[in-house]
Protein backbone atom coordinates (compact mmCIF):
# COMPACT_ATOMS: atom_id res chain seq x y z
CA UNK A 1 0.00 0.00 0.00
CA UNK A 2 1.08 3.41 -0.82
CA UNK A 3 2.26 5.71 1.98
CA UNK A 4 0.05 8.63 0.87
CA UNK A 5 -3.33 6.26 1.09
CA UNK A 6 -3.38 6.01 4.98
CA UNK A 7 -3.92 9.73 4.60
CA UNK A 8 -2.54 12.93 6.40
CA UNK A 9 0.23 12.58 8.58
CA UNK A 10 -0.69 13.00 12.38
CA UNK A 11 1.56 14.36 15.39
CA UNK A 12 1.41 12.88 18.87
CA UNK A 13 2.68 14.79 21.37
CA UNK A 14 4.30 12.67 24.35
CA UNK A 15 4.58 14.38 28.10
CA UNK A 16 7.84 14.07 29.67
CA UNK A 17 8.44 15.16 33.18
CA UNK A 18 11.35 14.66 35.69
CA UNK A 19 11.58 10.66 37.18
CA UNK A 20 9.83 9.63 33.89
CA UNK A 21 8.75 6.15 33.31
CA UNK A 22 11.72 4.52 30.85
CA UNK A 23 9.05 2.11 29.43
CA UNK A 24 5.91 3.56 29.37
CA UNK A 25 7.61 6.53 27.65
CA UNK A 26 9.57 4.33 25.52
CA UNK A 27 6.22 2.74 24.04
CA UNK A 28 4.57 5.30 22.24
CA UNK A 29 8.52 6.71 21.31
CA UNK A 30 8.23 3.41 19.10
CA UNK A 31 4.87 3.13 17.79
CA UNK A 32 4.67 6.63 16.81
CA UNK A 33 8.71 8.26 16.40
CA UNK A 34 9.96 5.40 13.79
CA UNK A 35 9.62 6.55 9.89
CA UNK A 36 8.29 2.92 8.81
CA UNK A 37 7.41 4.70 5.30
CA UNK A 38 9.64 1.81 3.42
CA UNK A 39 7.73 -0.84 4.66
CA UNK A 40 4.61 1.13 3.01
CA UNK A 41 3.59 2.34 6.84
CA UNK A 42 1.91 5.61 7.69
CA UNK A 43 4.83 7.68 9.69
CA UNK A 44 3.45 10.22 12.59
CA UNK A 45 5.25 13.21 13.60
CA UNK A 46 6.58 12.90 17.65
CA UNK A 47 6.93 15.76 20.01
CA UNK A 48 8.19 14.93 23.06
CA UNK A 49 7.40 17.87 25.54
CA UNK A 50 8.46 18.66 28.86
CA UNK A 51 6.51 19.80 31.92
CA UNK A 52 9.96 19.82 33.48
CA UNK A 53 12.64 21.84 32.61
CA UNK A 54 14.87 19.46 30.83
CA UNK A 55 17.05 17.71 30.63
CA UNK A 56 14.46 15.19 32.64
CA UNK A 57 16.02 12.41 34.30
CA UNK A 58 13.94 8.97 34.51
CA UNK A 59 12.91 6.89 37.29
CA UNK A 60 15.03 3.85 36.68
CA UNK A 61 18.25 3.42 34.58
CA UNK A 62 19.71 6.78 35.16
CA UNK A 63 19.17 8.19 32.07
CA UNK A 64 18.76 11.76 31.20
CA UNK A 65 16.28 12.80 28.44
CA UNK A 66 16.19 15.94 26.47
CA UNK A 67 13.90 17.80 24.12
CA UNK A 68 13.25 21.04 23.16
CA UNK A 69 9.59 20.65 23.29
CA UNK A 70 7.62 21.92 26.09
CA UNK A 71 3.75 22.08 26.82
CA UNK A 72 3.39 25.14 24.50
CA UNK A 73 4.04 22.93 22.04
CA UNK A 74 1.07 20.67 22.69
CA UNK A 75 -1.37 22.82 20.31
CA UNK A 76 0.98 21.18 17.10
CA UNK A 77 -0.75 17.69 18.31
CA UNK A 78 -3.55 15.66 17.04
CA UNK A 79 -2.84 13.05 20.32
CA UNK A 80 -1.45 13.68 23.65
CA UNK A 81 -0.10 10.63 25.47
CA UNK A 82 -0.02 11.02 29.34
CA UNK A 83 2.60 7.86 30.57
CA UNK A 84 2.81 6.86 33.82
CA UNK A 85 2.78 9.31 36.20
CA UNK A 86 6.12 9.40 39.00
CA UNK A 87 3.87 9.00 42.07
CA UNK A 88 0.35 8.22 42.02
CA UNK A 89 0.15 9.74 45.60
CA UNK A 90 1.83 13.05 44.52
CA UNK A 91 -0.48 16.19 42.58
CA UNK A 92 0.37 17.11 39.09
CA UNK A 93 1.63 20.46 39.04
CA UNK A 94 -1.42 22.91 37.24
CA UNK A 95 0.95 23.80 34.45
CA UNK A 96 0.47 20.37 34.00
CA UNK A 97 -3.28 20.05 34.54
CA UNK A 98 -4.02 23.36 32.89
CA UNK A 99 -2.15 21.64 29.88
CA UNK A 100 -4.87 19.19 29.62
CA UNK A 101 -7.58 20.79 30.06
CA UNK A 102 -6.59 23.07 27.12
CA UNK A 103 -5.77 20.21 24.61
CA UNK A 104 -9.34 18.64 25.92
CA UNK A 105 -10.90 21.55 24.94
CA UNK A 106 -9.63 22.07 21.55
CA UNK A 107 -10.42 18.44 20.89
CA UNK A 108 -7.14 17.09 21.12
CA UNK A 109 -7.14 13.33 21.78
CA UNK A 110 -5.70 12.34 24.96
CA UNK A 111 -4.42 8.56 26.30
CA UNK A 112 -3.08 7.42 29.56
CA UNK A 113 -0.68 4.81 29.88
CA UNK A 114 -0.64 2.78 33.25
CA UNK A 115 -0.54 5.36 36.27
CA UNK A 116 -0.89 8.42 33.52
CA UNK A 117 -4.95 7.85 34.47
CA UNK A 118 -3.99 9.79 37.66
CA UNK A 119 -2.87 13.03 35.83
CA UNK A 120 -5.88 12.72 34.07
CA UNK A 121 -8.22 12.34 36.86
CA UNK A 122 -6.63 15.12 38.41
CA UNK A 123 -7.47 17.33 35.08
CA UNK A 124 -11.32 16.13 35.44
CA UNK A 125 -10.57 14.34 31.89
CA UNK A 126 -12.38 11.17 33.63
CA UNK A 127 -14.92 12.20 35.79
CA UNK A 128 -18.05 10.23 34.68
CA UNK A 129 -15.83 8.35 32.54
CA UNK A 130 -14.57 4.42 32.24
CA UNK A 131 -11.05 4.30 33.08
CA UNK A 132 -8.63 1.76 33.58
CA UNK A 133 -5.04 2.05 34.87
CA UNK A 134 -2.81 -0.80 36.67
CA UNK A 135 -4.52 -3.11 38.90
CA UNK A 136 -1.90 -2.53 41.63
CA UNK A 137 -3.12 1.00 41.43
CA UNK A 138 -6.99 0.77 40.84
CA UNK A 139 -8.17 0.85 43.85
CA UNK A 140 -6.51 3.77 44.98
CA UNK A 141 -7.59 5.44 41.50
CA UNK A 142 -11.40 4.33 42.70
CA UNK A 143 -10.99 5.15 46.18
CA UNK A 144 -9.38 8.64 45.10
CA UNK A 145 -11.99 9.68 42.60
CA UNK A 146 -15.44 8.40 42.87
CA UNK A 147 -16.93 9.33 40.19
CA UNK A 148 -14.79 7.70 37.73
CA UNK A 149 -16.11 4.48 36.62
CA UNK A 150 -12.72 2.07 36.86
CA UNK A 151 -12.08 -1.37 35.66
CA UNK A 152 -9.33 -3.03 36.47
CA UNK A 153 -10.31 -5.97 33.95
CA UNK A 154 -9.23 -4.32 30.66
CA UNK A 155 -5.89 -3.95 29.35
CA UNK A 156 -7.53 -0.64 27.75
CA UNK A 157 -11.05 1.45 27.24
CA UNK A 158 -11.35 3.72 24.69
CA UNK A 159 -13.96 6.35 25.92
CA UNK A 160 -13.92 8.56 22.48
CA UNK A 161 -11.62 11.54 23.45
CA UNK A 162 -10.32 10.03 26.09
CA UNK A 163 -8.82 6.56 26.41
CA UNK A 164 -6.52 4.61 28.98
CA UNK A 165 -4.24 1.50 29.22
CA UNK A 166 -3.38 -0.80 32.06
CA UNK A 167 0.02 -1.30 32.85
CA UNK A 168 3.42 -1.19 30.97
CA UNK A 169 2.58 -3.32 27.97
CA UNK A 170 -0.72 -2.41 27.95
CA UNK A 171 0.63 1.07 26.26
CA UNK A 172 1.29 -0.90 23.09
CA UNK A 173 -1.78 -2.33 23.03
CA UNK A 174 -3.71 0.91 23.07
CA UNK A 175 -0.90 2.92 21.01
CA UNK A 176 -1.85 -0.03 18.30
CA UNK A 177 -5.62 0.31 19.06
CA UNK A 178 -5.02 4.51 17.93
CA UNK A 179 -3.29 3.33 14.50
CA UNK A 180 -6.12 1.13 14.27
CA UNK A 181 -8.45 4.19 14.52
CA UNK A 182 -6.44 6.63 12.31
CA UNK A 183 -5.19 3.92 9.25
CA UNK A 184 -6.78 0.67 9.40
CA UNK A 185 -6.26 -2.41 10.77
CA UNK A 186 -4.05 -3.05 7.95
CA UNK A 187 -1.47 -0.40 9.47
CA UNK A 188 -1.95 -1.32 12.83
CA UNK A 189 -0.93 -5.15 11.65
CA UNK A 190 2.43 -3.33 9.67
CA UNK A 191 3.38 -1.79 12.66
CA UNK A 192 2.67 -4.37 14.97
CA UNK A 193 4.39 -6.93 12.43
CA UNK A 194 7.68 -4.55 12.80
CA UNK A 195 7.31 -4.48 16.49
CA UNK A 196 7.26 -8.00 16.77
CA UNK A 197 3.97 -8.10 18.82
CA UNK A 198 0.09 -9.21 18.01
CA UNK A 199 -1.56 -6.58 16.35
CA UNK A 200 -4.37 -7.53 19.22
CA UNK A 201 -4.54 -9.20 22.46
CA UNK A 202 -7.92 -10.52 23.35
CA UNK A 203 -8.82 -10.88 27.40
CA UNK A 204 -7.74 -8.68 30.04
CA UNK A 205 -5.10 -8.03 32.84
CA UNK A 206 -6.51 -11.26 34.65
CA UNK A 207 -4.61 -13.34 32.48
CA UNK A 208 -1.84 -12.62 33.64
CA UNK A 209 -2.19 -12.06 37.77
CA UNK A 210 -1.70 -15.77 38.02
CA UNK A 211 -1.02 -17.80 35.13
CA UNK A 212 3.02 -18.05 34.32
CA UNK A 213 4.80 -18.17 30.93
CA UNK A 214 5.32 -21.70 29.95
CA UNK A 215 9.41 -22.20 30.89
CA UNK A 216 9.54 -23.73 26.93
CA UNK A 217 8.13 -23.46 24.02
CA UNK A 218 7.41 -27.22 22.95
CA UNK A 219 5.09 -26.22 26.47
CA UNK A 220 2.81 -24.23 25.24
CA UNK A 221 0.52 -26.14 22.39
CA UNK A 222 -1.59 -23.66 22.02
CA UNK A 223 0.67 -21.20 20.29
CA UNK A 224 0.93 -23.12 17.32
CA UNK A 225 -2.96 -24.20 17.41
CA UNK A 226 -3.93 -19.91 17.06
CA UNK A 227 -1.20 -19.53 14.46
CA UNK A 228 -2.80 -22.58 12.48
CA UNK A 229 -7.00 -21.37 13.17
CA UNK A 230 -5.99 -17.67 11.78
CA UNK A 231 -4.59 -19.14 8.08
CA UNK A 232 -7.96 -21.49 8.16
CA UNK A 233 -10.61 -18.63 9.12
CA UNK A 234 -12.86 -20.07 6.05
CA UNK A 235 -13.40 -23.11 7.49
CA UNK A 236 -15.99 -24.00 9.88
CA UNK A 237 -13.24 -23.84 12.82
CA UNK A 238 -15.01 -25.32 16.16
CA UNK A 239 -13.18 -25.64 19.99
CA UNK A 240 -12.90 -29.59 19.09
CA UNK A 241 -10.88 -29.43 15.67
CA UNK A 242 -8.68 -26.48 17.51
CA UNK A 243 -8.60 -29.18 20.53
CA UNK A 244 -7.65 -32.07 18.01
CA UNK A 245 -4.79 -29.57 16.31
CA UNK A 246 -3.40 -29.05 20.00
CA UNK A 247 -3.33 -33.17 20.35
CA UNK A 248 -5.84 -32.09 23.57
CA UNK A 249 -9.27 -33.06 24.94
CA UNK A 250 -11.36 -30.36 24.09
CA UNK A 251 -12.52 -29.66 27.91
CA UNK A 252 -8.68 -29.31 28.46
CA UNK A 253 -7.96 -26.91 25.49
CA UNK A 254 -10.93 -24.95 26.72
CA UNK A 255 -9.66 -24.58 29.98
CA UNK A 256 -5.72 -24.09 29.13
CA UNK A 257 -6.65 -21.64 26.47
CA UNK A 258 -8.66 -19.13 29.00
CA UNK A 259 -5.77 -19.21 31.71
CA UNK A 260 -3.34 -18.15 28.72
CA UNK A 261 -5.50 -15.87 27.04
CA UNK A 262 -7.84 -14.58 29.90
CA UNK A 263 -10.92 -15.20 27.15
CA UNK A 264 -12.66 -18.48 25.34
CA UNK A 265 -11.06 -20.11 22.12
CA UNK A 266 -14.38 -19.02 20.21
CA UNK A 267 -14.57 -15.61 21.70
CA UNK A 268 -11.05 -15.13 20.50
CA UNK A 269 -11.79 -17.09 17.32
CA UNK A 270 -14.57 -14.46 16.67
CA UNK A 271 -12.15 -11.14 17.21
CA UNK A 272 -10.14 -12.35 14.48
CA UNK A 273 -12.50 -13.19 11.84
CA UNK A 274 -13.87 -9.91 12.62
CA UNK A 275 -10.23 -8.72 12.84
CA UNK A 276 -9.84 -10.32 9.08
CA UNK A 277 -12.91 -8.66 8.06
CA UNK A 278 -12.06 -5.35 8.65
CA UNK A 279 -8.44 -6.20 6.27
CA UNK A 280 -10.70 -6.97 3.28
CA UNK A 281 -13.17 -4.25 3.91
CA UNK A 282 -9.65 -1.60 3.64
CA UNK A 283 -8.03 -3.71 0.97
CA UNK A 284 -10.23 -5.68 -1.47
CA UNK A 285 -13.56 -5.49 -3.70
CA UNK A 286 -15.79 -7.71 -2.26
CA UNK A 287 -18.37 -7.69 -1.28
CA UNK A 288 -20.18 -7.69 2.18
CA UNK A 289 -21.27 -11.58 1.48
CA UNK A 290 -17.88 -12.65 0.10
CA UNK A 291 -15.94 -10.85 2.93
CA UNK A 292 -18.38 -13.03 5.69
CA UNK A 293 -17.95 -16.20 3.94
CA UNK A 294 -14.13 -15.23 3.64
CA UNK A 295 -13.41 -14.65 7.44
CA UNK A 296 -15.70 -17.71 8.42
CA UNK A 297 -18.83 -15.77 9.49
CA UNK A 298 -21.46 -17.08 6.84
CA UNK A 299 -23.54 -14.58 5.72
CA UNK A 300 -23.37 -11.15 5.79
CA UNK A 301 -26.20 -10.49 8.04
CA UNK A 302 -23.98 -13.04 10.92
CA UNK A 303 -20.96 -10.64 9.59
CA UNK A 304 -22.91 -7.21 10.54
CA UNK A 305 -23.98 -8.90 14.56
CA UNK A 306 -20.44 -10.00 15.31
CA UNK A 307 -18.84 -6.85 13.12
CA UNK A 308 -20.74 -3.91 15.29
CA UNK A 309 -20.60 -6.04 18.57
CA UNK A 310 -16.75 -5.85 18.23
CA UNK A 311 -15.89 -2.84 16.01
CA UNK A 312 -19.38 -0.40 17.01
CA UNK A 313 -19.75 0.01 13.34
CA UNK A 314 -21.19 -1.66 10.70
CA UNK A 315 -18.91 -3.45 7.99
CA UNK A 316 -20.07 -1.27 4.95
CA UNK A 317 -19.90 1.99 7.06
CA UNK A 318 -16.36 0.52 7.76
CA UNK A 319 -15.29 0.48 5.10
CA UNK A 320 -16.99 4.10 3.66
CA UNK A 321 -14.60 5.51 6.27
CA UNK A 322 -11.62 4.02 5.53
CA UNK A 323 -11.88 4.18 2.04
CA UNK A 324 -12.74 8.02 1.83
CA UNK A 325 -9.85 8.76 4.50
CA UNK A 326 -7.51 7.01 2.03
CA UNK A 327 -8.65 9.10 -1.09
CA UNK A 328 -9.45 12.22 0.49
CA UNK A 329 -7.58 12.87 3.85
CA UNK A 330 -4.48 13.93 2.51
CA UNK A 331 -3.93 17.70 3.27
CA UNK A 332 -1.33 19.71 1.10
CA UNK A 333 1.82 19.87 2.97
CA UNK A 334 0.82 17.36 5.46
CA UNK A 335 3.51 14.66 4.50
CA UNK A 336 6.29 17.50 5.81
CA UNK A 337 6.01 16.74 9.57
CA UNK A 338 8.85 14.23 10.79
CA UNK A 339 9.50 12.40 13.88
CA UNK A 340 11.20 15.01 16.10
Amino acid sequence: MNLLEFGARRTVAVVGYDRLAVFEMAVPCEVFGIDRSAMGAPTYGLLLCAADPPPLRTSEGGFTVDTPHDLSHLPQADTLIMPAWRDVHETPPDHLLDALRAAYERGTRIASLCSGAFVLAHAGLLDGKRATTHGMYAGLLAQTFPRIDVDPSVLYIDEGQVLTAAGTAAGIDLCLHMVRQDHGAQAANLFARRMVVPPHRSGGQAQYVEAPLPPKVDEDPLGETMSWAVTHLDEPLTVQAMASHAHLSPRTFARQFLAMTGTSPLRWLLVQRVAAAQRLLETADLTVDHVAQACGLGSAANLRLHFGRVVGTSPTAYRKAFRQRATDDVAPGAMGLTAS
